[in-house]
């Protein structure tokens, strides 16, 4: 799947299921490989670093999990929050 990362901005984010869950504030990228790893669904600026990590846990989508991007991002299961190793 291929499309511009500025598209993502804004989008609203559901569920599979038809659940909404929020709309993409951030879009995180690994500079290495050049992938988007992650999306938040609250902006990660000006917050401290203990509300990162509840953004990053709680409210935001692996970019694994996501299985389409249209007129809305569509996320499959195991979706929400850090990866459970």
């Amino acid at each position: 799947m291929v499309t511009k990362a500025s598209k993502l901005y804004d989008m609203d984010i559901y569920t599979d299921g038809g659940k909404f869950l929020g709309r993409v504030h951030e879009i995180l990228i690994d500079l290495e490989r050049g992938e988007v790893v992650r999306l938040t669904m609250e902006p990660l600026s000006s917050v401290s670093k203990d509300e990162a990590k509840r953004i990053l846990r709680d409210k935001s989508i692996l970019y694994k999990n996501v299985k389409s991007v249209e007129d809305v991002v569509v996320v499959g299961k195991g979706f929400v929050g850090l990866p459970t190793e």
